[in-house]
């Protein structure tokens, strides 16, 4: 494709170059080059760029991965976004395959919705479209004040099942909690495999205290009076109402003796409840134990920890950089979705219907 009659460019917001590699795979399926701009930061941490060509009046999309520095990356997207609209660009568009602080989508006690308020910065900044990859929640679609499309990794990671896991007919799909198991039905559902929930927990986390699960206390303090008490209307349920809310331990509804166990979900950063999940299911008689993510951000001690477990193997998409993670811990695997990325760029820019990329996709994905 002649890059100068394309009508478009592709640039990457990234200043290293680990997190360049996604950007490079889209442009070479497209057949154009990478944007010629240069993303760095200056000895005070302020984000520079400068980009090196004329954008006027033509479609730009920004390809932004997001490293373990998320917040430097999003300064990188948002000055380049900036700059971009700054220099006339028609259309701005972010292709973000993981969506930062997308866990952050509700509110937590006296915190923020802080989801929400990056989707307006990105507003701000010039962005007029998104592409990105299976949202933590859907509903974060309605955060934006233009267009989202959401992409699926279902369909790339059904394919590493059926190609690459022996005797995956011999496997049951496991939603590692009751929130996961739709997405997991869906995995089920298409491969024609069983289904298995697991749900309780071993032990409180910090999210947990975070979102009152623990409250209100045990018992109520009888030292002083600090204010207006209201009468208690129902004595004989004061018990249960003062009494902490708690999750029994973790238990497998399904039968997961002499199979393979795939634990399906959209995320693995803090690898401590699939790697507790992976125990239980071998108790239980799983021979064989993989995961399933879409995003693999894998943070902290997350390789040592899946080499040092019964998990077999972790299976991720390139949508967040982690060849580090992967040199240290040969059971995680990568799968490629620049393809679809590639194609959604496409799509937009010649202005075509975007249902081709959503084929054999389950609402629940």
């Amino acid at each position: 494709m002649n890059v100068s009659r394309s009508g478009y460019r592709v640039f990457s917001a990234n200043s290293t170059n680990a997190c360049t590699e996604l950007a490079k795979k889209i442009t070479e399926r497209l057949g154009v080059e990478l944007g010629r701009s240069v993303v760095y930061q200056e000895s005070n941490k302020e984000t520079r760029v400068d980009v090196k060509e004329s954008v006027r009046g033509q479609d730009i999309f920004i390809i932004q991965t997001i490293p373990r520095d998320v917040n430097t990356a999003i300064m990188e997207l948002l000055v380049m976004a900036y700059a971009l609209k700054t220099s006339c660009a028609k259309n701005i568009i972010g292709v973000i395959p993981y969506f930062p602080y997308s866990k952050q989508c509700k509110m937590r006690k006296r915190g923020s919705i802080v989801c929400k308020l990056l989707t307006s910065m990105l507003a701000k900044a010039g962005l007029t479209h998104i592409i990105t990859m299976d949202l933590h929640q859907k509903e974060i679609q309605g955060f934006f004040s233009f267009p989202v499309d959401n992409l699926r990794a279902s369909p790339f990671l059904i394919q590493y099942i059926q190609e690459e896991i022996p005797d995956y007919r011999n496997a049951i799909i496991v939603a590692k909690s009751p929130s996961a198991a739709k997405r997991a039905q869906s995995y089920a559902e298409r491969l024609r495999l069983g289904l298995a929930v697991m749900h309780g927990e071993a032990n409180h986390s910090e999210s947990d205290m975070a979102d009152g699960r623990n409250s209100p206390p045990l018992f109520r303090s009888t030292t002083g009076h600090t204010g207006l008490e209201l009468p208690l209307l129902f004595p004989h349920l004061c018990l249960s109402v003062m009494m902490a809310k708690e999750k029994p331990p973790i238990t497998v509804v399904g039968d997961v003796g002499g199979r393979i166990a795939i634990i399906i979900d959209d995320i693995i950063d803090d690898v401590e409840d699939f790697v507790a999940a992976a125990e239980i299911l071998k108790e239980r008689g799983a021979y064989k134990i993989y995961i399933m993510a879409t995003h693999g951000l894998l943070s902290a001690d997350a390789p040592r920890l899946i080499e040092e477990s019964a998990i077999d193997e972790v299976v991720v998409t390139n949508t967040v950089p982690h060849e580090v993670q992967k040199l240290q811990c040969p059971k995680i695997k990568t799968v490629d979705v620049s393809m679809i990325l590639a194609e959604a760029i496409r799509r937009i820019h010649n202005g075509e219907s975007m249902a081709y990329l959503f084929r054999n996709i389950a609402v629940d994905d």
